[in-house]
């Protein structure tokens, strides 16, 4: 199952985040110091914590301005929700369910108290015991007087008042449950015979009641087995550090002993690191306390060695396992002295972790750079908590490698998008270098307005504090930096959601080998129509060629008559909309992808506009979903389409969005070349 929606309510600086989308691979929360990026991801993993992971704590997290609540009894833990997570059906999930269930989503919620709670949306309705009390009504009419007939008729034995008395727990709303219609099944096949075998209505209805009561069953069956599926919750932050020398009698005193409560961070990457070869502490420190035995006495010798060398082999398949994903990831340059080998030894009461260099020399962890200490450290830590449901677990990365230089950074975010492939990955980061300028899409920006508000998620592109803002940014500036002047051709677009219509719609019609762009053409975006000119001026001050495609609304129009941009561009190289869209009055891009964006929108905001479209051929359809369309935004959207063109071809467009764009795009290559 992968996570596709969450919500965190009354915990430390949350009061309520709202709810927002998790991305199918990889999301990024970006967002100031102190704004509660942290706090949302250990809310998270308490969906599904790993083993040894605390709960809830009421005293510590619940909100601490609220906390008299607790003290006074006006609200009890068991009623206080703290985090809920919508899981969609995978592949596999849905070959172990029936046919009515494959599309439904698990929603999990867990309480102050640990509880959780949980039920299935977009599945078969729970059936209730109003769902049978006519039926049941009639039933037992009949069977009455099937029972009267008997010559040893006994009034106070009347089905009816047996009925009454096994079903007076119930009312209209109460869930059928296997627990709580034991006694109504029970007495209904104690019954039957009495139905006239002649009468196929009633036997009819028996069977209607029968199989009503049980249809909740299944219900209960699929939840419970799609509740043994959720992902484990892997959290990882720069606290959890693997010591390059763990002294193992100590080590184990401490646990033995209850002394690791005082700082759970110093050990906890030790402890993971011997949870990850499998040994328990106490196991490895007697081992090192083992002298060996009488060189004479073979049958001890022989255990002694088997004792050491199975401990010897572990240790080597770790330390294998380790280097293989280590170097997956750091990427060590042959042409530099990169650290790239990992090896875990034992000598007497000293676990170690060296790394050993490319002519042989083994050094301490802790002698190599911070960053290799933290990738050491950070998949340690991940095979340790997810262990056999490594490959079923999802990643909370609270700023991963903030100590890696950022052109290893840039490194390791294209290493989360393949682990993201595999492990549905979460993370927070305030660096540039974290967040591609093709993965504006994948962002969340979390805020801390107030403390009387508290922690927002947002899922658009926007903040009242530009703090939050800020790694977008930068990340926007370093690629546009070192894309901006090197592409000879540019078109520049007016904004993100056009970058991405044009982006995306372009890869699919190039992959179906139906058109593409110039190879040579970069796509720039200038955050609106307005600031259009000032990067052709830029540009064209370099000597490069330049065209920009415009929407055709007032924005556009006014961007379009600037003198500047026309004396910079000419109007050959001015692209407008409405020249690739003639049926529409002042299109924007959007109209250029009209019927596919209607069914998207159909499928995200389960609002129809089809017949209002097909009745006004010539109103931008922005225009109709801005008005038909319940809390409609132009950047969700753009970031549906995003999703859907994921999933399908460019056969799936219909055939006139794909002539608009084949002209708009030859127009394009005409213009730059």
């Amino acid at each position: 199952m992968r996570l596709i929606k969450a919500r965190v309510q009354n915990f430390r600086s949350i009061k309520d985040t709202g709810e927002f989308e998790i991305e199918k691979l990889k999301t990024i929360l970006v967002g100031p110091n102190e704004s509660g990026k942290t706090v949302l991801l250990r809310a998270l993993q308490q969906l599904n914590k790993p083993d040894g992971i605390d709960g809830f704590d009421l005293i510590r997290d619940y909100p601490r301005s609220l906390y008299n609540d607790i003290t006074t009894g006006s609200v009890k833990a068991e009623n206080i929700e703290i985090v809920r997570g919508y899981f969609e059906l995978d592949e596999e999930d849905k070959k172990l369910v029936p046919e009515e269930y494959k599309n439904c989503t698990y929603v999990l919620y867990r309480l102050l108290d640990n509880k959780g709670r949980h039920w299935l949306d977009n599945a078969p309705k729970k059936k209730t015991y109003k769902d049978i009390t006519k039926d049941l009504s009639r039933l037992n009419a009949h069977i009455d007087k099937q029972f009267e007939k008997d010559e040893d008729f006994d009034p106070e034995k009347k089905p009816s008042i047996r009925l009454k008395i096994v079903t007076n727990v119930f009312s209209d709303s109460t869930n059928l449950t296997k627990e709580n219609t034991t006694s109504l099944i029970k007495i209904l096949e104690e019954f039957y015979p009495l139905i006239d075998e002649e009468n196929e209505k009633e036997e009819d209805r028996y069977s209607k009641i029968i199989e009503i009561i049980e249809f909740n069953n299944k219900y209960d069956e699929v939840l419970k087995l799609l509740g043994s599926r959720i992902p484990v919750f892997v959290l990882f932050n720069n606290y959890f550090k693997v010591k390059p020398s763990i002294h193992l009698e100590h080590l184990a005193e401490r646990i033995e002993r209850n002394l690791l409560e005082d700082d759970k961070f110093y050990d906890y990457g030790n402890l993971c690191l011997l949870k990850f070869l499998g040994f328990k502490v106490r196991e490895l420190a007697d081992i090192g306390n083992t002298t060996s035995p009488d060189k004479n006495d073979i049958d001890e010798l022989k255990e002694y060695r088997d004792t050491l060398d199975n401990r010897t082999y572990q240790l080597n398949a770790a330390s294998i396992k380790l280097t293989k994903e280590i170097k997956n990831i750091w990427n060590p340059n042959p042409n530099r002295p990169e650290a790239e080998k990992i090896r875990i030894t034992a000598d007497g009461q000293y676990l170690k972790v060296v790394v050993e260099d490319e002519i042989g020399v083994e050094i301490e962890l802790d002698q190599r750079s911070e960053g290799f200490q933290w990738i050491v450290s950070f998949f340690v830590v991940f095979f340790a908590e997810a262990m056999d449901k490594h490959k079923n677990a999802i990643l909370l990365l609270d700023e991963p490698g903030m100590s890696l230089h950022g052109l290893k950074q840039r490194d390791f975010r294209d290493t989360l998008s393949r682990l993201s492939i595999t492990n549905q990955t979460i993370y927070t980061t305030h660096s540039p270098f974290l967040v591609g300028a093709n993965e504006l899409d994948l962002v969340r920006v979390v805020e801390l307005k107030d403390r009387e508000e508290g922690t927002k998620v947002h899922t658009t592109l926007s903040s009242s504090d530009p703090a939050g803002l800020l790694p977008l940014q930068e990340a926007l500036g370093y690629d546009l930096a070192q894309s901006l002047f090197t592409h000879q051709k540019n078109l520049i677009l007016e904004g993100l959601t056009d970058y991405w219509y044009v982006e995306a719609t372009s890869t699919m019609l190039r992959e179906s080998n139906i058109i593409d762009f110039d190879k040579k053409i970069a796509l720039v975006f200038a955050n609106s129509a307005g600031k259009v000119v000032y990067y052709a001026t830029i540009l064209h001050s370099h000597n490069l060629k330049i065209a920009a495609l415009l929407d055709s609304d007032a924005a556009g129009d006014q961007a379009a008559q600037q003198e500047n941009l026309v004396h910079t561009l000419g109007n050959k190289n001015i692209l407008r909309t409405k020249d690739y869209c003639l049926d529409v009055n002042k299109p924007e891009i959007e109209d250029l992808l009209r019927e596919t964006l209607i069914e998207i929108v159909k499928s995200e905001y389960s609002k129809d506009v089809k017949s209002i479209s097909d009745s006004q051929p010539t109103r931008p359809i922005i225009d109709i979903f801005t008005q038909e369309v319940p809390d409609f935004s132009k950047y969700k959207l753009a970031k549906a389409y995003l999703r859907w063109c994921k999933t399908n071809e460019a056969k799936s467009l219909t055939e006139s969005e794909i002539i608009f764009w084949k002209k708009l795009i030859g127009a394009v290559n005409k213009a730059l070349k």
